[in-house]
């Protein structure tokens, strides 16, 4: 496995960012804004969602590495064909809202599929929120045994702020900080934290342990792409010098 190495790097010093347009997002014309953004206001990677298509004009735009996520193994392997430099099993909060649950033998067997059908690329993994946290972090282990480089934290939808303000993004943020801290701790791949995240709480994950973050709604939701770009340039400079409370 060779890991895109402007990424590696960034994951070496904990400061990757992942802009993420949105599994279930195959609008090309809002995919491409987002993915632009993102280069321009300083992001790692994007991650878009699974469609050869979208991966050839996505790639026809940006230089950044491109991740694409899915559910179904089967699905990578046209996108690795038109240059998807890593592929992600997750994120699996769209499907929540839908019923789909997803239980640690089905993430488990996803991932050996995944690995069987492409042995050589950069393999990231969701560990679902909805599993208690001693679940999550079993769960972890066994995905980096069975070969995944990277792993990732979830838990936005989990979380029911009740505050406002930055008491409301620190409650939204808490699933997946107390996943990225403990999973960090217990797996010797990197953590990517994501779901629920801000500039706010970013630096909070670096903390935590994550070498990077992941972060959706609160760039893609936005109306402009002047608007995400800065959103995506402040959350840059919220890594950039992270304060470490672990201990």
């Amino acid at each position: 496995m060779t890991m895109n190495a402007t990424l590696q790097t960034a994951l070496q010093q904990r400061t990757a960012l992942k802009v993420i347009s949105g599994l279930t997002n195959f609008e090309g014309d809002r995919v491409c804004a987002i993915v632009r953004a993102a280069e321009q206001g300083g992001a790692t990677f994007v991650d878009i969602a699974a469609s050869a298509d979208l991966v050839r004009r996505v790639k026809g735009l940006i230089s950044l590495p491109v991740c694409v996520s899915a559910v179904d193994p089967e699905a990578f392997v046209p996108c690795v064909e038109a240059g998807a430099d890593l592929i992600e099993i997750g994120n699996f909060d769209a499907f929540y809202a839908q019923g789909r649950r997803f239980e640690a033998a089905e993430v488990l067997e996803l991932t050996r599929r995944t690995r069987a059908l492409l042995p050589q690329v950069t393999l990231s993994v969701t560990v679902p929120h909805i599993l208690t946290l001693d679940q999550q972090v079993q769960l972890a282990e066994e995905l980096v045994n069975a070969g995944a480089d990277l792993i990732q934290t979830e838990g936005g939808t989990s979380s029911q702020p009740t505050h406002p303000g930055t008491l409301g993004l620190m409650e939204k943020a808490a699933p997946t900080l107390a996943a990225a801290y403990e999973i960090s701790k217990a797996v010797s791949v990197p953590v990517l934290c994501a779901s629920g995240l801000s500039s706010v709480t970013a630096p909070l994950a670096i903390a935590a342990g994550a070498s990077g973050v992941g972060v959706g709604s609160a760039i893609n939701q936005l109306n402009s792409e002047v608007a995400m770009v800065a959103a995506v340039r402040s959350i840059v400079e919220a890594i950039a010098t992270p304060v470490n409370v672990r201990q």
